[in-house]
């Protein structure tokens, strides 16, 4: 109740970029969505109270098609860890860039709270910034 809704869309414009982050200012009661990896994924900086947590509801896997499966051959090959370079490791990637958007600086924080059930898995949150803090249940 009385809680805006901000939306990332397609195809969206410098302007439309610049609108939806202008919503995120100090002590404004709103929830954005966001596409793991898109537009707002890095390079854009809410300091401060701006941004104050993130809900990151995927691994963020690559898609499937013959590019990726080519590069998981390959890289299987080599070292013996073709999906993990393929999927794992990019998609881990885009999750540690969306994390940073909610810690800017040394003073900033925040909440990034991870919904998968694959964020348990032992071989994920080894690969987990050794400064993240886990609260709360992985499963």
């Amino acid at each position: 109740p009385g809680i805006d809704l901000w939306l990332q869309s397609r195809r969206m414009d410098e302007a439309a970029r610049a609108d939806f982050l202008g919503q995120f200012v100090e002590h404004s009661r709103g929830i954005g969505f966001a596409v793991l990896g898109g537009a707002f994924g890095e390079g854009i900086d809410l300091p401060g109270k701006r941004l104050i947590g993130a809900f990151i509801a995927t691994l963020g896997l690559p898609q499937l098609n013959p590019v990726n499966e080519q590069i998981k051959q390959r890289m299987g090959a080599l070292f013996g860890a073709g999906y993990d370079y393929a999927y794992l490791y990019p998609g881990l990637q885009k999750v540690v860039q969306a994390a940073g958007r909610v810690i800017r600086g040394v003073d900033d924080r925040g909440v990034v709270v991870l919904i998968d059930d694959r964020f348990a898995d032992a071989k994920v949150q080894r690969l987990f910034p050794a400064w993240w803090a886990r609260e709360g249940a992985l499963a």
